[in-house]
């Protein structure tokens, strides 16, 4: 099924070429049904890149899909061109007066960091808030994930001693879940951060329930029992060469950084990255769209409250 995004948007082009229903928004118009409605709260430093990303997931989908770019007004990103951000991309203030099917809060790289120290700290507590009442459900990856869990539940995470860095194989602890419905017992799904949340400091929380977890990367798919918050730890979203990027990215930086688990053949870093995660991200993110918004959204978006 088509997402729905304007033709000068990189994606469209890129998507495209990957053979995803792209649809622009002139032949959208002349289409009888309502679309989702989808915010993405961009935190990234590269946009395009996690755009990219996002909307390549976000077309597997039952049903149109309307993409809204939201990024924070309290920092603009360096790394993506300022005439982008200003053709593509709302502030909150310009948002906060609609409703919306579903919202995507990505991650930042500012996990070392206190959230009371990030710039946009407030900001972000502000959409997090507004999106109890205004969004149907809030899928929220990586960092997004642990600052929305700190700010709902007062979960903190956890400095750990070296980087999770690689892909890692997880299980499904509930197999009857609409979420994970599809998955195989043994999914693969990349990590990559400095900091952990605890699974005792999740279970002592009636309404969260740890859908799916790894031995060595720990808590992945946490929900409210209403699916209105999901919390993913990963990055079922990343591309082949993200986490070579980020390698080379860090270790021309001078700084320690391991090589990625379970990634590159024989770890040898001149060979082509292994990619495991793939099936997993298409179930993943075609469940959220379908059974936790689709399914259950109202159909008139004034009614989400």
């Amino acid at each position: 099924m088509p997402i729905k995004i304007p033709v000068q948007l990189p994606a469209y082009n890129v998507l495209s070429n990957e053979n995803i229903f792209v649809m622009n928004i002139e032949r959208a118009e002349t289409q009888d049904i309502r679309p989702l409605k989808i915010a993405i709260l961009n935190l990234m430093p590269i946009k395009i890149q996690a755009e990219n990303q996002l909307l390549r997931y976000l077309s597997n989908t039952p049903i149109q899909v309307e993409i809204t770019l939201i990024q924070t007004k309290t920092y603009t990103s360096q790394n993506t061109p300022i005439e982008h951000l200003e053709k593509f991309y709302n502030y909150f203030e310009e948002v906060k007066d609609k409703k919306f099917d579903g919202l995507i809060i990505t991650g930042a790289p500012v996990e070392t960091m206190e959230f009371e120290d990030v710039s946009y700290w407030n900001e972000l507590k502000e959409i997090m808030e507004w999106s109890k009442v205004n969004v149907f459900s809030t899928l929220h990856i990586c960092w997004g994930a642990q600052a929305a869990l700190y700010y709902h539940y007062n979960i903190n995470k956890k400095p750990l001693e070296k980087k999770i860095f690689g892909v890692f194989s997880h299980e499904v602890n509930k197999i009857n879940e609409d979420l994970t419905r599809g998955l195989d017992d043994i999914f693969y799904a990349p990590h990559s951060r400095y900091t952990t949340t605890l699974k005792k400091d999740i279970n002592k929380v009636k309404e969260l329930e740890i859908l799916a977890e790894s031995e060595e990367a720990g808590v992945f798919i946490i929900a409210t029992k209403d699916k209105r918050q999901i919390f993913i730890t990963g990055h079922l979203e990343y591309d082949r060469d993200t986490l070579k990027n980020e390698y080379l990215r860090d270790y021309n930086k001078g700084i320690k950084i391991e090589i990625p688990k379970n990634y590159f053949p024989k770890d040898d870093v001149k060979e082509i990255p292994t990619v495991r995660w793939r099936g997993s991200a298409n179930i993943v993110f075609s469940n959220w769209l379908n059974y936790c918004v689709y399914q259950n959204t109202p159909f008139k978006l004034e009614n989400i409250k």
